[in-house]
């Protein structure tokens, strides 16, 4: 199915949920004492500094610092709703952290034994579900798209670099072998961290950070063997960096999107380069490519499978199995989480999926092995882990939204908007750091290839 413009339909709104207001009772009471006790519980074996306001009580073994301006308010929206509930908390401006993605870590890297084990076995009849609107199915993926990525284009250069790449860039640093466990990958990398650098002035582009970005997308066109005539298909086109930068190895590129907003300016950006006559953009979901019989001898795709959803996973790498040339190659890159945390977490409803990504969910290195070893003939052949890099590159951004606020409101946002990126962009940075979240090129080919 290749889909049509259509502006009326892609409302430029901030989109944002409204906050609930917390209904009173009893139920509301005994969740806000079950949280508080956790929560203190918690804190308590944690290397942070938790402040409530007005007493002045301090909990945790002293570290970045949390203030609760309004305990009742926390507890009470933590107890309801979990950790939408801890977010949605900091939305209305009921916790405080100077340096949120600092404090954010800290609990991050002990996320699984954060919660007593028994009350872990009871986390599918608390944790509520996804919502049937948000599957990424045919007919809903458009609309979850829109729902970040229809933003606005001014809002994304606000913080992005000139390369408009809104993914995790590769900072010059060595790599080396990973430790190889039980089912890793032969080829697996893991990039040496990036030191921190910051700007005196971050509303001003780093050169050093187009750079990484662009050291990124070379290094998946290698690995995907992109030359000369090499015909090439992109799943999620982003504002065309990586497009452009295969039409000038002398390739030809089929890459689509969902974004009306990004295949607009990537249209832009790519005929500005001169490479008009080398790329087709088209509007168009990833299911929809088996049936145009093209075959192509690489595939790439940066940051999209995240947004596939996992009852789909088997569609998507099957799709890309389908339109494979005999003798191509596969380079993407994913966002990855544990196996086991995976498992413990999928289908259910995230403050992310409500505020940020509807639908979106991540899958492991091992489920995406599983499924391209059950489901297609594609072999998992090479790993670089990067997720500190990550970690860095959204530290950037988030440095650079906040400098360019008085810009984001000039746009239209509001305040709320800020504060949800801002903890977005954090709680992000947060699960990097610690290890939570991890970021790789995975390279594909075939048996018999």
């Amino acid at each position: 199915m290749t889909l049509e413009k259509n502006h009326d339909q892609q409302e430029r709104t901030q989109g944002m949920p409204a906050l609930e207001q917390l209904p009173p009772g009893p139920r509301t009471a005994v969740s806000a004492a079950v949280a508080r006790r956790l929560f203190r519980a918690a804190v308590a074996r944690l290397d942070v500094t938790v402040v409530e306001e007005p007493s002045g009580r301090c909990y945790g073994r002293g570290g970045p610092l949390m203030r609760l301006h309004r305990p009742e308010e926390f507890y009470a929206r933590v107890g309801r709703d979990g950790l939408i509930g801890f977010g949605e908390a900091y939305l209305t401006g009921a916790w405080d952290a100077e340096d949120l993605a600092g404090f954010l870590t800290v609990p991050a890297a002990r996320m699984a034994t954060l919660v007593p084990e028994p009350l872990q076995r009871l986390r599918a009849l608390v944790t509520p579900r996804l919502p049937s609107h948000q599957r990424s199915t045919e007919a809903n993926s458009q609309a979850n798209v829109a729902h970040h990525y229809d933003l606005s284009n001014d809002l994304f250069a606000l913080f992005l670099d000139e390369t408009l790449a809104y993914s995790s860039a590769l900072f010059d640093t060595s790599v080396r072998p990973a430790a190889q466990g039980p089912g890793s990958v032969a080829d697996h990398l893991v990039a040496t961290p990036p030191e921190p650098s910051d700007d005196p002035d971050p509303t001003l582009h780093h050169p050093d950070l187009a750079e990484a970005q662009g050291r990124k997308f070379e290094r998946l066109l290698d690995e995907a063997g992109v030359t000369a005539g090499t015909r090439v298909l992109e799943i999620g086109t982003g504002w065309g960096e990586l497009a452009i930068r295969a039409a000038r190895r002398g390739a030809t590129v089929h890459t689509i999107t969902l974004s009306v907003e990004q295949l607009e300016l990537a249209e832009e950006r790519i005929a500005a380069a001169g490479f008009a006559d080398r790329v087709r953009v088209e509007l168009m979901d990833y299911r929809a490519l088996a049936a145009t019989g093209a075959t192509y001898d690489a595939v790439l795709s940066v940051e999209m499978v995240e947004a596939v959803g996992h009852e789909f996973w088997g569609t998507y790498f099957g799709t890309i199995d389908r339109v494979l040339a005999p003798g191509g190659r596969v380079a993407i890159q994913a966002i990855t989480m544990p196996h086991d945390r995976m498992l413990a977490t999928r289908g259910g409803h995230t403050w992310i999926n409500k505020y940020i990504f509807p639908g979106g969910f991540l899958p492991s290195v091992e489920a995406i092995d599983q499924v391209t070893r059950g489901e297609t003939t594609l072999r998992l052949t090479g790993q670089l882990a990067m997720g500190s890099h990550y970690a860095e590159t959204l530290r950037r951004w988030d440095r650079r939204f906040l400098a360019q606020r008085d810009a984001v409101l000039a746009l239209g946002f509001d305040d709320l908007f800020v504060r949800v990126w801002h903890f977005y962009l954090a709680y992000s940075q947060a699960g990097f750091a610690s290890g939570y979240l991890d970021v790789s090129q995975l390279t594909f080919g075939r048996e018999d290839g």
